[in-house]
């Protein structure tokens, strides 16, 4: 455990947060609140994008940046926007064809909004009601390239969006951040969004050692942000290689895992 007392948590969403419904429960909010009677700041990352973590921010009270897309657009609980990176317009077009060449169906987030080129596509209806909005329909993604935040290829054949994982980092290298936000997403980003860029981020801005930061999250994405951290917890539900790159391993996502790790490795 660090030596120095933790200052901040910061929280993955999906997987950590809430529940596989994308519920929280009374127990994470109140842990929350029992953090914030501590003293200790509560901030969240995530893949969504900002308007998709707007519902958690009244429940959890709120009043830290949230870092969507990974930390690629980073905004005040207002929505104002704090500070955003986008993917070099040159790498997004390479960027769709390397997913449709794996067979995945490829979305684009670009400031505000949500580009699907088919509405019936992979887990389109669980997204749309996860972050509570619907996207936008285009024949194709020209003209899209331009301030492109995020990139998600999708795809149920979890081997293939790994694949896909790896072959975006060898052919993009240091041009894209690429990992897994979930089993069936692949996100593409600016290569400083990413969730180890947030935990520099906190750091920076708020003058302490990333040792008095922790972290929690279960995916893949959420490895960068572990290896930046001074307390690093992987949840329940997170897979072997994600609690290996953790120093703690709570309960699962739907055992009150955030709430749990909160009470037993934080206060």
């Amino acid at each position: 455990m660090p030596t120095r007392p933790i200052r901040l948590l910061l929280a993955d969403v999906d997987g950590t947060l809430v529940t596989s419904d994308k519920l929280l429960t009374e127990r994470a909010v109140q842990a929350a609140r029992n953090l914030h009677d501590a003293g200790i700041l509560f901030a969240v990352t995530s893949g969504r994008p900002p308007r998709g973590m707007s519902m958690i921010i009244e429940p959890l009270a709120l009043t830290t940046e949230l870092a969507a897309f990974n930390g690629g657009l980073i905004v005040n609980p207002d929505m104002t926007v704090v500070e955003q990176q986008v993917i070099p317009v040159e790498v997004v077009a390479p960027v769709v064809a390397l997913m449709e060449s794996f067979g995945l169906s490829v979305w684009i987030y670009r400031g505000a909004d949500w580009y699907v080129r088919d509405l019936k596509g992979p887990h389109v209806d669980r997204e749309s009601w996860t972050v509570q909005f619907a996207p936008t329909l285009v024949p194709s993604f020209d003209g899209l390239e331009q301030g492109a935040a995020k990139v998600v290829g999708v795809s149920d054949d979890h081997q293939v969006v790994e694949k896909a994982a790896v072959a975006a980092r060898a052919q993009f290298g240091e041009h894209v951040s690429a990992a897994r936000s979930q089993p069936y997403y692949l996100d593409v980003t600016h290569p400083q969004a990413n969730k180890g860029g947030v935990v520099k981020y906190w750091s920076t801005k708020l003058g302490i050692s990333p040792e008095q930061i922790a972290t929690i999250g279960d995916m893949p994405n959420d490895v960068l942000m572990f290896a930046h951290s001074g307390l690093s917890i992987a949840m329940g539900n997170a897979s072997h290689e994600v609690q290996r790159a953790a120093r703690r391993v709570t309960t699962s996502n739907e055992d009150e895992g955030f709430a749990n790790a909160v009470e037993q490795f934080i206060l």
